[in-house]
């Protein structure tokens, strides 16, 4: 796994901005390389900031938006449109305005499907399986990029400290009893997170800054599950200055004006 880069910006604000146009020059990188290009969502307010910034830039434009595969982090076991959903955030912020493939973006299944929990992490498993290839390795696809929301406990995903999940070896399993509403949930585990090429943390307020600090020292991730928050090739935590607050120096902190 790779170490962890941090990237400081000024404010939230910034920060959504920063990463909405960092992601559209990856994509478009990564497009230009091989043809298409995968990039797993995250919900929470600065994920969805971020998607709402991609819409209002007119660059958002340089990415074939119908070469674009779109997957989940998480997802909140709730019916289709709840507004709790991540799905129903990224739609409403970004999918709703460009012109992506409805069959490319993967949703994670909620109980109006007739599903149970657990039934939906299987079929995101077999529909991660069918995308993965023989160079992935593994159960899922080496996403080129993963975005990835932080809590203040250090959760990341739906995978919150100590819980079962942070045990299990299968891509995608169903979350009970979380800690913070709803308590069901769906949730790629951190063998596919690391799967990924490069995986971004973004993070802002003060109320993050402990949390920053320990996934960036050397704790365990099942105590801190953002510190198990790692790409194959590449990490990023992309935080603003209060998020920042606690690191401590000589981490190599990239600070923009």
């Amino acid at each position: 796994m790779s170490v962890p880069t941090v990237v400081v910006h000024r404010d939230a604000d910034i920060l959504a901005k920063a990463v909405a146009a960092r992601i559209i020059t990856r994509l478009v990188d990564v497009q230009s390389a091989k043809g298409t290009a995968s990039l797993v969502l995250t919900g929470g307010t600065i994920g969805i900031a971020t998607l709402a910034a991609i819409a209002g830039t007119p660059a958002r434009d340089a990415v074939d938006w119908r070469r674009l595969d779109i997957w989940w982090g998480d997802e909140r076991f709730l019916p289709d449109g709840d507004p709790e959903r991540n799905e129903t955030g990224a739609r409403r912020a970004l999918l709703d305005h460009v012109d992506v493939d409805p069959e490319r973006v993967h949703v994670m299944l909620g109980p109006d499907s007739g599903l149970t929990a657990e039934e939906s992490a299987d079929a995101y498993a077999t529909e991660l399986a069918k995308a993965a290839r023989p160079e992935d390795h593994g159960p899922s696809p080496s996403f080129d990029v993963t975005l990835l929301g932080m809590g203040p406990d250090a959760h990341v995903a739906s995978l919150f400290p100590g819980m079962p999940a942070l045990y299990d070896t299968r891509p995608v399993v169903a979350v009970h009893g979380a800690p913070k509403p709803p308590p069901t949930r769906i949730s790629l585990t951190l063998p596919a997170l690391q799967a990924s090429r490069e995986v971004w943390v973004i993070a802002a307020g003060a109320e993050k800054a402990g949390a920053v600090r320990l996934a960036l020292s050397e704790s365990g991730p099942v105590q801190v599950p953002a510190a198990g928050a790692r790409g194959r090739s590449r990490t990023l935590f992309l935080l603003d200055r209060t998020a920042a607050g606690k690191i401590p120096p000589g981490l190599g902190r990239l600070a923009s004006p």
